[in-house]
């Protein structure tokens, strides 16, 4: 993992800033992976890419993570802490390629999804066929050859479990007891969306922290993103001193 310079994460933010959030996922992960391609990227399987933004996390903004959940039942807010190295480390769990399902006389072959796959399937009206399409190599019934469009309801459930069976860290799903009245919730968390928020506010607060010291020293914005962190809140100090 290689600590992008805030000159990068600025140019990443500012690119990310017109795209969909799936074009923002990818800025991310090519933030985290910056020698590896795009096309690349696009093609590893999706709870890679997660612990990727786990540990670019991680190595911008630290360990902690706090979430704010509302409670299904009552509403209530929570917040709790998480762990961006522990998250990556479980998301990272080497996915094969593809997996094969074999029951009640059907042999299909299935390419566990990417992240390419999931944003093609999303422009589609039916994003779960479209999936499917994408992603089944080959569905044999009894000796036939049979379309991803055919297969029965059970057999695209028991492909959606054995992906997520091959992948378990593209779907990383908080189960939180409310301390109010004790109803569990569930909820995705979206490290793609929660990063991006985290970086968004980072740069709007780096572009003002620029702003005030070009104004007090008439310094150059690569001037003032060359300084370290450190220096820069120091500089900011004594102009408020002033």
């Amino acid at each position: 993992m290689t600590i992008t310079r805030a000159a990068e994460l600025l140019s990443t933010w500012e690119t990310g800033l017109v795209r969909a959030p799936s074009g923002r996922a990818l800025l991310l992960h090519l933030a985290a992976r910056p020698d590896t391609g795009a096309e690349t990227l696009s093609a590893l399987p999706v709870g890679e890419r997660e612990a990727d933004l786990f540990t670019l996390r991680r190595a911008l903004f630290g360990e902690r993570m706090q979430v704010r959940l509302g409670c299904s039942a009552c509403g209530e807010d929570m917040e709790f802490d998480l762990d961006a190295g522990e998250l990556a480390r479980s998301a990272g769990s080497p996915a094969p390629s593809s997996v094969r399902v074999a029951e009640d006389g059907w042999e299909i072959e299935l390419r566990v999804p990417s992240a390419a796959d999931l944003t093609a399937a999303a422009r589609h009206p039916e994003p779960r066929l479209a999936l499917l399409e994408r992603c089944v190599v080959s569905a044999v019934r009894h000796g036939a050859d049979v379309p991803a469009d055919a297969l029965p309801e059970t057999v695209r459930r028991r492909l959606a479990e054995a992906a997520q069976e091959a992948d378990p860290g593209a779907d990383l799903t908080l189960n939180v007891n409310c301390p109010e009245c004790g109803a569990a919730t569930r909820a995705e968390l979206d490290i793609a969306s929660y990063l991006w928020t985290e970086l968004d506010a980072w740069a709007r607060d780096l572009l003002l922290d620029v702003h005030l010291l070009a104004t007090a020293y008439g310094w150059s914005e690569p001037e003032i993103l060359a300084l370290s962190p450190l220096r820069r809140r120091y500089y900011l100090e004594l102009c408020a001193d002033v």
